[in-house]
């Protein structure tokens, strides 16, 4: 196996346990397990998991006196717990034995992303020189969306005797898996039924306290060689244990095979006994195993992002995780995009506007399931529109964090885990959500061209958002423009103006801009479609012809602040104070999360020129510049290159880099301006969650948002592809680091549109197809077109200094603390990462 397919953890570190968990979860886009040790429950340093896309249930809590209802992923029961002891002959029996126990002598856990496989090897050597080898292999079938399966072999050297195994389904668990939601009530799963089939299947049956989800999970248990099982159920779990004879060259075989059902599933049918019959049907581990490889082959050969070196094998695993968050299995369900993968608790498994950098990469890969996922918005139209009318607006307001109802689901209330203190969360303000899924809708139908989803739910995600923008903007005299007020922008360390009593800034930039393109678009898909539907959307809009008008009205007056010669990230930002960033940073050293650390000294960040992440620089990532050039333009404003340089040189001294997706949009920014330090911020991305660069976040699950992004960065930002009205454009703006790069993307119809870059030339080969020629836009606004079934490569225009690479002295790599590499924070290896350029 080539190790750029693997990813491996050579020793057992308790502090780093939870890290492994996430980084070697195994899912199928409809259900995920987190990668953790069978012979483990939860605690502090171990935390086994499972959860099922869109099985989310609400608790009410008290905090500080106040009554609090929160939405979240519900945990689900482990499958996979197995714990076993040996019984040597004529000798006491032993404990259970864990990666935790005083006798592990090796401790080896492989992630094949080729095949989706998680191995797990451990040697116990006692004192009396007994040694027990154990092997786990696990796998969530990529092909059957309700089946995973693991394998145990335990090998006896240098004593022959007997081995007790225990398997436990237990249901009596809670949502415990981020310790400043501890204080929070977590016990969704009630309503428990367990028992033991004939056959030897177990089954769970429970229910989610509010949502009344029924969820069903049965495990079917074979061993060999073959031994009397004993059966005990509480009304909570069912156990299962047996006793195994156990001899040099004769290892012990156990294989669990476990079924997932709940009433998401369709067509709808009783989860228990569809899990139980599942799972007693399901086919021998190596058929599983085998099929399971073939639909994870049939994955990469669609979704894989090659490139070459550490930073290939970095966004194999990015893509890996995605594809176990979002894939074909998922479109088959109404979920979005959660945060944090299926992966852990952290921010509730909510969905938040992090689809922005997600949505990209699946309209080029997995269409079907990026429209998917624009329908659970779609679906979610009556919610946004209640929100926006209890607010006084019209139109729909999407809610800043999503869950099962499209209601918001954005606490009222955070902890500051340096301060211990409960403070008001204000974040729902951040409106600019809204214009995010207009952004996706728009650029999932420049991909595929699904008129059919862009005349229909499209175009009523684009008017729908478009009207609320105009319902939110007001006139002001004084300075002849719209304005949109109260809100909150991408940094979130804004939520107020110092002092103010009320929260909420002005204009924010990025705001405003977007929102002038979603009216602009709006309009556009508007004249796009037939009279007939013009008509029915009228009546279901309740829109007339001045409303139009007054759009497009709006889409050219909204008001854009600068202050010294810089686009100003909100009205008033440059009136901020400036903040000693260097006091900071020799104080406390980490100073990402900056608002908690200035809270817990009784400051605020609302009083400084200091943001969380990128704000205004936004702009950059979702519009090329030309187009951003225009988009000003049809504001009344000039954005010039030399203006754009300075506003990103402004923001990169003032940004602590709070948010994984902060350094990644940096990064895309430098990365298109061949900006001398863009690596620095490209590499803070690519690390961010195998670094856990955040301090202990990855451990809660991974950073979806962020490693879709690297995906993105690669394609739209490097290699320059994107989708357009007039053909698929490829302006590749080459770093060093990453010279060549392949990737096979779907577009207009074709499927497998296999795309190589190379220094200096690109090589574009389209596969057979009735869809006709590819139209291409190259550098320079040169057209192309290639015929199906053909292969063409073009070459590239070289750049100031004759080369094909990016201009400039390279700089150091540094990370916040100014240290010259990434340490793997807690993992248990005992070197650091360099992602050092590839070779070719």
């Amino acid at each position: 196996m080539n190790a750029t397919w693997r990813w491996e953890y050579k020793r057992y570190d308790p502090k780093a346990e939870r890290l492994v968990e996430s980084l070697c979860a195994l899912g199928n886009g409809r259900f995920a397990t987190r990668g953790s040790s069978p012979e483990t429950i939860a605690d502090d340093v171990h935390y086994p998991a499972t959860y099922h896309a869109g099985c989310y249930d609400r608790l009410i809590s008290t905090v500080t006196g106040r009554k609090v209802s929160n939405e979240d992923m519900v945990r689900l029961p482990d499958w996979t717990f197995l714990r076993y002891r040996c019984l040597p002959d004529g000798a006491a029996p032993g404990d259970w034995l864990t990666p935790d126990h005083p006798t592990l002598r090796h401790y080896f856990v492989s992630l094949d992303m080729r095949s989706g496989t998680l191995t797990r090897r451990m040697l116990f050597h006692d004192a009396d020189g007994r040694r027990l080898g154990v092997t786990h292999t696990r796998l969530v079938h990529a092909g059957d969306p309700h089946l995973a399966a693991q394998r145990t072999v335990l090998s006896a050297y240098g004593w022959r005797g007997r081995i007790e195994v225990e398997s436990v389904l237990d249901g009596d668990i809670a949502n415990a898996g981020v310790d400043r939601y501890r204080a929070l009530a977590g016990r969704h799963l009630v309503d428990h039924r367990a028992g033991v089939e004939a056959e030897g299947t177990a089954w769970l049956s429970c229910a989610t306290a509010a949502s009344h989800m029924r969820v069903g999970m049965a495990v079917r248990l074979s061993a060999r060689p073959l031994a009397p099982v004993r059966s005990a159920c509480t009304a909570t779990s069912a156990r299962q244990s047996f006793v195994l004879p156990v001899r040099r060259a004769e290892p012990v075989v156990i294989v669990k095979t476990a079924a997932l059902f709940t009433f998401l599933d369709r067509p709808w049918g009783d989860p228990v006994r569809s899990s139980i019959e599942h799972a007693g049907h399901a086919r021998d581990f190596a058929t599983l195993l085998a099929t399971h490889r073939s639909s994870w082959q049939r994955l990469w050969s669609e979704g894989e992002v090659k490139a070459a070196g550490e930073t290939g094998r970095i966004l194999r695993l990015h893509a890996f995780h995605l594809l176990q968050t979002l894939s074909p299995h998922t479109a088959e369900l109404d979920v979005g995009v959660p945060a944090r993968g299926l992966h852990g608790e952290a921010y509730r498994g909510h969905v938040f506007w992090d689809e922005l950098f997600v949505m990209p990469y699946l309209s080029l890969h997995f269409p079907e399931t990026a429209r998917a996922h624009l329908m659970y918005r779609h679906r979610r139209l009556p919610a946004a529109r209640e929100a926006a009318r209890l607010v006084g607006a019209r139109g729909a307001m999407f809610p800043w964090q999503s869950g099962s109802s499209g209601a918001e689901e954005t606490q009222r209330l955070h902890l500051n885990p340096h301060s211990g203190r409960w403070l008001p969360d204000h974040s729902h303000l951040q409106h600019h959500v809204g214009s995010a899924i207009a952004w996706n809708v728009w650029q999932y139908g420049l991909a595929t061209g699904d008129t059919g989803f862009m005349h229909g739910p499209g175009v009523e995600l684009l008017l729908h958002i478009a009207r609320f923008w105009a319902a939110t903007a007001t006139w002001d005299t004084d300075l002849d423009r719209y304005r949109i007020r109260g809100i909150v922008g991408p940094d979130e360390y804004h939520d107020a103006y110092p002092d103010a009593a009320a929260p909420g800034i002005d204009d924010n930039a990025y705001t405003n801009v977007t929102a002038a393109w979603v009216l602009a678009r709006a309009l556009d898909q508007y004249d796009e479609v037939s009279g007939a539907r013009r008509s029915e959307l009228r009546a279901q809009l309740g829109i007339d012809p001045d409303d139009l008008h007054t759009w497009e009205d709006i889409s050219h007056r909204l008001y854009v602040p600068f202050h010294r010669d810089v686009i100003s990230q909100f009205h008033g930002y440059g009136d901020l104070a400036e903040l000693d960033w260097d006091v900071y940073r020799a104080r406390y050293h980490d100073i990402r999360r900056l608002d908690r650390i200035l809270e817990a000294e009784g400051d605020t960040p609302n009083r400084y020129q200091a943001s969380k992440q990128a704000d205004t620089l936004m702009l950059g990532y979702l519009f090329r510049h030309s187009e951003l050039a225009r988009l000003f333009s049809r504001l009344g404003y000039r954005l010039d290159d030399e203006l754009w340089r300075r506003t990103v040189a402004y923001y990169l001294r003032r940004t602590c880099h709070g948010s994984t997706l902060s350094s990644l949009v940096h990064g895309w920014i430098l990365a298109r301006q061949q900006g001398a330090s863009a690596w620095r911020y490209c590499q803070e991305a690519l690390l961010s969650d195998i670094a856990d660069v955040q301090g202990g976040t990855t451990g809660e699950g991974i950073h979806l948002g962020a490693m879709g992004g690297t995906l993105d960065l690669v394609e739209r930002g490097i290699v320059g592809l994107e989708p357009g009205t007039d053909g698929l454009h490829v302006d590749p703006v080459p770093l060093s680091e990453v010279p060549a790069s392949t990737l096979s993307v779907c577009y207009l119809g074709h499927r497998d549109i296999r795309i190589s870059f190379r220094p200096g030339r690109i090589g574009i080969r389209v596969p057979p197809s009735p869809a006709g020629p590819v139209p291409l836009v190259l550098p320079g606004d040169r057209r192309e077109s290639i015929d199906a079934g053909r292969e063409r490569w073009f070459r590239l225009p070289r750049n100031r200094d004759g080369g094909f690479g990016r201009t400039g002295p390279p700089e150091p790599v540094t990370d916040a603390a100014g240290h010259g590499r990434f340490a793997w924070r807690g993992a248990p290896v005992s070197h650091t990462v360099e992602i050092q350029p590839s070779k070719g």
